[in-house]
């Protein structure tokens, strides 16, 4: 069952090991999620020798997996606890910012020696994704005395919100440089940079990956006011947008959150991007082995506006139904691709040529009920093309000799991705290309394509043609 949006796996302690990847990959698992928040050098490799051994055996029908590294980047998290902390209503805590790391049992280390100074007396701070909420009493050196407003249980390295404040810290930090060089040293396949505010945090990205001579792709993570006020000179900057509703939730106005995603959904359309819509997809089936009904509606609605990707966090990292999870999202995808999407895509920016073929592929594939779309492609880049236009019920098989190019077109949408050695548009290669699609579609005698191709022999220079296999 082929769908067109593709499934992100964060993977943490529930789902590390080599058996249970094979199972997530099995079940629909497109792209695997490295959160370095969280994952340490060590278990990251880990998961990325996992992949590489799973790439190795890839199934013709599920393309192969890429791997995305999501950098912990200007956050504010609580520090190490031994112990969770249980916050009742009205209890007085103090956050604290002093270096040592035993503190009182009683407080809460905060990573941010900028603190004190960001907030006010009667500010509000949230904790975990906007789950626990303090109001600030009083104001001292290194601590704040705070009352409980909304309690819970808090637990080590949780996220840390200030609404309304714009943190003073670097788009890039110190950990993110030695994580990304650490991506690029395993060639790894995205890079989601958190909280980009402005144009210039990716710019800055780009420039590290160019000295490297990495051709990494970024993902930019839009969580606060700032970014989405930037959202388009973004999105035209980014390779992909990952609407990050958990800060965004938090950040702008929660009954605004819908209008906030599709705001970022149809700046991704607009400028031809990749989008990713993440957190709390399936958050109850961390604990639970089904969603909540408001929770597939929420799915669906995603897959309406168009999303090349939807992303999955505790539910894989450290949820009791990982497995599941995916084959969830794989059934609700079959069923809500069935209908069109809300249209984003018919505003589309085309600004030359091959925007215009693209567009125009799709448009015949749809019209003479076609199979699917051939991509020959050697960067991805006609690919990603084909995709923006996001045809009906149309399949994008993209074939390109890059390995590299053949994991991060996991990530696109409609496209599955398929290596070939040599992608000369001759009739060898041609021969090669219909005996793979035979085997994918296995079970029907007579089939039928739209080409498109950015390769072309001597011996033909046409870019859009109907082939029948």
């Amino acid at each position: 069952m082929f769908t067109r949006t593709k499934i992100i796996c964060t993977i943490g302690p529930a789902t590390s090991e080599l058996k249970t990847m094979q199972h997530m990959y099995a079940a629909g698992m497109n792209v695997v999620r490295i959160n370095m928040s969280h994952a340490s050098h060590e278990e990251a490799l880990n998961v990325i020798k996992n992949v590489k051994l799973i790439n190795k055996k890839t199934d013709i029908k599920k393309g192969p997996i890429s791997v995305l590294i999501d950098t912990q980047g200007p956050e504010i998290r609580t520090g190490d606890r031994e112990t969770s902390l249980d916050l009742k209503l009205g209890d007085k805590v103090n956050l604290t910012v002093r270096d040592e790391v035993d503190v009182e049992t009683s407080s809460i280390k905060i990573n941010y020696r900028g603190l004190i100074n960001s907030v006010k007396k009667g500010s509000r701070i949230s904790v975990d994704n906007g789950l626990i909420n303090f109001k600030v009493l009083e104001k001292h050196d290194e601590k704040l005395l705070c009352k409980v407003i909304d309690g819970g249980k808090i637990g080590s390295k949780r996220s840390v919100n200030l609404p309304g404040v714009r943190i003073d810290l670097p788009s890039i930090t110190k950990k993110d440089k030695i994580d990304i060089n650490f991506a690029i040293k395993h060639d790894v396949d995205y890079i989601a940079l958190s909280f980009v505010r402005k144009i210039e945090d990716i710019q800055n990205l780009r420039k590290i990956l160019k000295r490297k001579k990495s051709n990494i792709k970024i993902v930019s993570k839009i969580e606060d006011n700032e970014g989405l006020s930037n959202i388009h000179s973004i999105t035209k900057e980014s390779d992909a947008v990952m609407v990050a509703r958990g800060d965004l939730g938090i950040e702008t106005s929660l009954a605004d959150l819908p209008n906030v995603q599709r705001r970022i959904m149809y700046a991704c359309s607009k400028w031809g991007r990749r989008s990713i819509v993440a957190t709390h997809l399936l958050e109850s089936m961390i604990e639970k082995p089904t969603p909540t009904r408001a929770e597939v509606t929420d799915v669906a609605n995603t897959i309406y506006e168009g999303a090349d990707a939807i992303m999955l966090s505790g539910e894989t990292s450290i949820g009791k139904y990982p497995v599941e999870c995916i084959k969830f999202l794989k059934s609700i995808a079959d069923r809500s691709e069935k209908f069109r999407t809300l249209g984003y895509e018919e505003k589309l920016e085309l600004s030359g040529d091959w925007e215009y073929l693209a567009k125009t592929a799709r448009d015949l594939a749809e019209s003479i009920n076609a199979d699917g779309i051939i991509v020959i492609t050697r960067s991805g880049y006609t690919a990603n093309l084909v995709s923006n236009a996001k045809p009906f019920n149309v399949p994008i098989y993209a074939f390109t000799n890059e390995r590299s190019v053949h994991r991060q077109l996991s990530l696109v949408g409609s496209v599955l991705s398929i290596y070939q050695k040599s992608i000369v548009d001759n009739k060898n290669n041609m021969s090669k290309i219909a005996n793979t699609l035979k085997r994918v579609f296995s079970k029907k005698k007579k089939l039928k394509f739209v080409l498109i191709s950015g390769m072309f022999s001597e011996k033909h220079s046409d870019a859009i043609r109907v082939v029948n296999f």
